[in-house]
């Protein structure tokens, strides 16, 4: 007789972790997936669902509780869907990383490639210089926080420990000042009201911020506004409206109005500046963000005899950090605004061999070979999704002497390293770079090179 069933309950030791932090333990030949549970507990679970192979379950009682378990600092952990990991040690989040990775290249890419290096944060605390704070209201009066993991429902933080509390207060007085003024707060539901999210971008290089309040329209008493922000937030250099009318959940809008000071700010980043605007793309944890540029250097392994090409280069941090050692850099990036940004960021740091294509990575990648690019090494940083087979193809076809592949994703990263396998491209070195403190995301940076036939 089968004893999981729905709602009952067990004794079980947890065995691992899955790849989105759970804790794994079996049942009866079922693996069964336990939110919050630290490898090497013995804990009480009460089953939540139970399909043909596995389930879901949630602790009822920790009997035997393991010494990297801590106590959660934020009273909205488990609540809002940012943090994963407020409940483990710093050096457990670590080593369940370190096995996350080392797994996906096992499990789905069939590579023996263990990490060279795991490198963690010094501060897993405000590191992020990125936040997107949603809107909405609560007992009559306007709050601004995260929505609850899989749902659009906001959860209200006031402090959220993985931002720079400069952040916070901005947020914070944007809302005091939509309960002064009466301005209404955006419904999705209704798709009535103005006021819809709240940006913020802080630059731990040069200490410069930037506040964009994304509305449905334009804002009255702006002034008013402009003054609240900067009474709680003395260091603020740009405070920009984005108008957003689209329904759905896209947060920025067409739309740009400067506010008050300029309309972008500067970071600083392994002794280059650049500039992000509202829309630009840019690592959200500097310092780390650094780490990884500086290891993407090192496997290029280029001088300045060297062509190579970035595809899916962003604002051009990464080719420029490049073109420091390179002969030429050509970077590729699909977004017109970050193509000019790269452009414009080539030119305040006076790089002058690196050039800038607006395409599609797999596109441009095609013409370029077409035009007799022959580059000695090819780096590639592609959203979470990962390569196409085409790509990866086009890449080979190249054939440049090294591929370094930046990953945000360990699974899409094995995946796209056993079709480079199959193209003649063996995987050398890999390393981890912990962008992401308290959260279950990891970045990697790969090293392949061609193996000669």
């Amino acid at each position: 007789m089968d004893t999981l069933l729905k709602n009952s309950y067990h004794t079980v030791r947890i065995e691992g972790y899955s790849a989105d932090g759970s804790g794994v333990a079996r049942i009866g030949g079922r693996v069964v997936f336990i939110k919050g549970a630290i490898s090497g507990e013995l804990c009480e679970v009460k089953i939540l669902k139970v399909l043909k192979n596995l389930a879901y379950a949630k602790i009822e009682r920790i009997i035997e509780s393991s010494e990297n378990r801590t106590a959660p600092v934020c009273p909205n952990f488990g609540k809002c869907g940012g943090c994963d990991f407020l409940h483990m040690s710093y050096e457990e989040e670590l080593s369940f990383k370190k096995r996350r990775v080392e797994d996906a290249f096992s499990r789905i890419g069939g590579l023996n490639l263990p990490l060279s290096a795991v490198h963690g944060a010094d501060m897993t605390e405000g590191y992020r210089n990125k936040v997107i704070y949603a809107i909405g209201t609560k007992d009559g009066r306007a709050v601004a926080g995260f929505y609850r993991e899989r749902s659009h429902d906001i959860v209200p933080v006031s402090r959220c420990l993985i931002q720079p509390a400069e952040s916070d207060r901005a947020a914070v007085a944007v809302c005091r000042w939509i309960d002064e003024y009466g301005v209404s707060v955006y419904d999705e539901r209704t798709e009535t009201g103005v006021v819809r999210h709240v940006f913020v971008r802080k630059a731990f290089g040069t200490g410069q911020m930037a506040v964009c309040i994304v509305a449905a329209d334009r804002l009255k008493a702006a002034d008013s506004l402009v003054e609240t922000i900067r009474a709680a937030c003395p260091g603020v250099t740009s405070i920009v409206l984005c108008i957003n009318k689209k329904p759905g959940n896209t947060v920025l809008g067409d739309e740009l109005v400067t506010l008050w000071g300029a309309d972008f700010i500067e970071e600083e980043l392994c002794s280059l500046r650049f500039k992000l605007s509202p829309r630009s793309f840019f690592q959200v944890n500097a310092r780390q963000a650094e780490i990884l540029y500086k290891k993407t250097l090192e496997f290029a392994d280029i001088d300045n005899a060297c062509t190579v090409i970035d595809l899916y280069c962003g604002t051009g941090s990464i080719s420029l950090v490049l073109a420091q050692k390179a002969g030429h850099v050509i970077g590729v990036e699909v977004v017109p605004e970050a193509v000019s940004d790269a452009i414009e960021n080539a030119k305040r740091n006076n790089i002058a061999n690196a050039e800038f294509i607006c395409a599609d990575a797999a596109k441009s990648a095609f013409e370029l070979k077409a035009r007799g690019i022959t580059p000695s090494v090819v780096v590639v940083d592609p959203p979470r999704k990962g390569l196409t087979p085409g790509l990866i193809d086009t890449i080979a076809e190249m054939s440049p002497e090294r591929v370094v592949y930046v990953s945000c994703d360990p699974a899409t990263l094995a995946r796209d390293l056993k079709l480079f396998t199959e193209r003649g491209y063996t995987p050398l070195r890999a390393e981890a770079v912990d962008m992401f403190p308290r959260t279950r995301h990891i970045e990697c940076v790969v090293l392949m090179s061609r193996v000669e036939k």
